[in-house]
């Protein structure tokens, strides 16, 4: 590259993917964890039992935290993390990453990616402590959408604020915040009742009062 050049594509996309590392991780886990089902499904290695098992030791069961018996040490903890990383088809999968895909970059861009990975976690947290408070339901519970709402929560909450300390009309944020919840009636009736909206809920304000905190780049 000669002197006073522009980057090329390949430097610019390395330093994209450098600043997003924590994002495509992420991206990447959800994904080889649904080809990996989705093959063994197919019959293409391991066996049909496998989604059924991934889900039986990896979802968020609320039981486990009344009287259920664990499959092993730890799983009532651990099942906080695990069940955002499951998805419950290629379908569910595609929502779900388009959607950090378009909400991710945002987040990062003004707080950094560990800044990020942090309101990820809280929001993942939030959307399964909604789920137990407000949930009876007696099936595991999957999928990265309570951490997704939680980055919606984030970055509503952040406009929120931005627009009360300017004195400035907050009518666009409420209308964000009917959107969603006209967004999960119709998932709800479109799923037959089987949408755990407590974990959408949940990860939304959780992700609100974690970007709240962490609102900016450390200097």
């Amino acid at each position: 590259m000669t002197s006073g050049s522009s980057p090329s594509f390949r430097t610019r996309l390395s330093a994209w993917a450098a600043r997003h590392a924590v994002l495509l991780g992420i991206l990447g886990v959800c994904a080889l964890v649904e080809a990996v089902l989705q093959g063994a499904d197919f019959g293409l290695w391991g066996s049909s039992r496998w989604r059924g098992l991934a889900y039986q030791n990896g979802g968020f069961w609320r039981g486990l935290l009344d009287n259920w018996r664990p499959n092993y040490p730890g799983q009532p903890a651990l099942m906080f993390a695990s069940y955002g990383f499951l998805h419950g088809g290629v379908f569910h999968l595609a929502v779900n990453m388009i959607t950090l895909a378009s909400l991710g970059p945002p987040v990062i861009e003004r707080v950094g990616q560990w800044r990020f990975a942090v309101l990820y976690a809280a929001s993942l947290l939030g959307g399964a402590l909604g789920f137990v408070l407000l949930s009876s339901a007696v099936q595991p519970m999957v999928g990265a959408s309570g951490a997704l709402f939680g980055l919606a929560g984030v970055i509503t909450g952040w406009e929120y604020t931005a627009r009360r300390l300017a004195r400035e009309d907050i009518g666009p944020v409420l209308r964000v915040i009917l959107l969603l919840i006209g967004l999960n009636l119709v998932m709800y009736w479109a799923m037959d009742g089987r949408l755990a909206w407590e974990t959408h809920l949940g990860g939304f304000l959780a992700g609100w009062l974690a970007g709240l905190w962490l609102r900016d780049r450390p200097t």
